[in-house]
């Protein structure tokens, strides 16, 4: 399970260090790709293939769920480390992320997620953003 949150630097080549604890999680390849809320999600390959597995299950006839399809998966690339334990995050993903200099990076239970610094803080500064709100849509969802 992937938790805690951690920040790092964009090298100019565009690789970025992963903590050692996602690491050791994730395997020797994993999956990166688009995310929702312009961040990008990576998934260990058996995560991955549950997400592949239910994509493959939407109706093709659906024109939601063919964009929702072809949002994940023209995004997505195969990862592996390098010795210094970074990623290369390709340009097309960086863009997409606003991945400029800083990056945080957060565990989300199966996947972690990556953001830039200042869509980070937007994000946990917005006013519309309500935990006790979602707190209690969650209690309708059983949670």
């Amino acid at each position: 399970m992937f938790f805690g949150e951690f920040n790092h630097t964009i090298d100019t080549k565009g690789r970025v260090s992963v903590p050692a604890k996602f690491r050791e999680q994730l395997g020797d390849s994993f999956i990166l790709t688009k995310g929702l809320d312009n961040c990008l999600f990576i998934y260990p390959q058996n995560e991955w293939k549950v997400l592949e597995d239910k994509l493959k299950q939407l109706p093709l006839t659906n024109r939601d769920a063919r964009a929702f399809v072809r949002f994940f998966f023209s995004g997505a690339t195969e990862c592996e480390f390098d010795n210094q334990g970074r990623i290369r995050i390709p340009n097309n993903l960086r863009e997409y992320a606003e991945l400029e200099k800083e990056a945080v990076m957060i565990g989300v239970a199966t996947r972690i997620e990556i953001w830039s610094q200042k869509r980070w803080n937007d994000y946990n500064n917005d006013s519309n953003l309500s935990y006790d709100e979602i707190a209690s849509k969650m209690a309708e969802l059983g949670i």
